[in-house]
């Protein structure tokens, strides 16, 4: 049974993905919202349920302000990839600057969101950078849970979905490589309960979030070509070959479908637990129950996280 004191939590992104569900759950359970935002002018389902301020990552004292008297910080903060003057370096840099605030205010706990298998030596700037992430707030000496979820699938998801654009619209579908590499899909609602779950806990957690099912890559794919009823050929390339078709789609689309090191990391096998799932929901099941809509428009990861609205 989840509980919370009659105080109020801050989420990063509530108008986003990860961060929407957070804080949808966090209203079913009777607690106060506010959300730090870098897209003000998102569409808010919340109304005036939730109120929004900016991040204000060059004024540390506003965010002490903002974040004074919280229960939780659940911090959702991050970028998928360097695009312009959204990097890697700036995101560890902003990350650290809002939880030292968070320290500061005197917020019992921050829940932050990493990635399964991050590594501090890895050539991956993705892992290394959440790695380097969550040392810091390990050291930083006030309560913390650490949630790392493996590839998270929901309604609004990129990447399920623009792999089921794909398949919906071209004849051919290109996998790389083997196609034998796994991957271990978290539902987006069983990710927020397990953030919510690690905000109670009275120690200091690092968890994997991981779904109850492991598909090979080739496996995903034909789950989803078949649930969509597409019937794009499924073909094999290397790697390199394979990374020239998302470059063309991310110019006609203006957008990033895929880079060399998320791929890198699919092929790793990075995105599955080795740890027991706590995740409910099966992906088999989700993706047939919503076949009508996935895939039918895209989703542009750049219009959506990087261009200011």
């Amino acid at each position: 049974m989840i509980t919370h004191k009659n105080t109020f939590s801050v989420v990063t992104g509530a108008f986003g993905y990860s961060g929407k569900y957070i804080a949808r759950k966090l209203l079913e359970h009777k607690q106060s919202v506010i959300t730090l935002t870098g897209h003000p002018n998102r569409p808010n389902e919340f109304g005036q349920r939730i109120e929004a301020r900016p991040f204000n990552f060059d004024r540390p004292e506003t965010l002490v302000d903002t974040l004074q008297g919280a229960e939780t910080l659940y911090n959702t903060y991050w970028v998928r990839f360097n695009h312009g003057d959204k990097t890697f370096a700036q995101a560890v840099e902003n990350s650290r600057t809002l939880f030292q605030a968070a320290k500061t205010a005197g917020v019992g706990r921050i829940v932050h969101l990493s990635v399964t298998n991050p590594m501090i030596t890895s050539n991956l700037p993705y892992f290394r950078n959440k790695a380097l992430l969550e040392a810091y707030l390990q050291q930083l000496g006030m309560p913390y849970g650490i949630v790392r979820p493996t590839v998270v699938f929901g309604t609004e998801d990129i990447l399920i979905n623009n792999i089921a654009f794909l398949l919906r619209r071209m004849p051919v579908f290109a996998v790389p490589g083997s196609g034998e590499y796994r991957v271990q899909p978290i539902y987006v609602e069983d990710l927020a309960e397990i953030c919510l779950e690690t905000a109670n806990a009275r120690q200091n957690r690092c968890l994997d979030a991981a779904g109850p099912e492991i598909f090979t890559f080739e496996e995903l794919i034909r789950l989803i070509r078949k649930a969509v009823g597409s019937r794009a050929r499924i073909v094999h390339l290397p790697p390199r070959l394979a990374l020239f078709f998302p470059k063309v789609f991310g110019v006609v689309l203006n957008d990033v479908l895929l880079t060399r090191d998320e791929l890198s990391g699919l092929m790793a096998g990075l995105l599955v637990s080795e740890d027991p799932p706590n995740g409910r929901t099966r992906f088999s099941r989700w993706v047939r129950e919503h076949a009508d809509s996935l895939g039918a428009n895209y989703a542009s990861e750049l219009k959506r996280h990087y261009n200011q609205d």
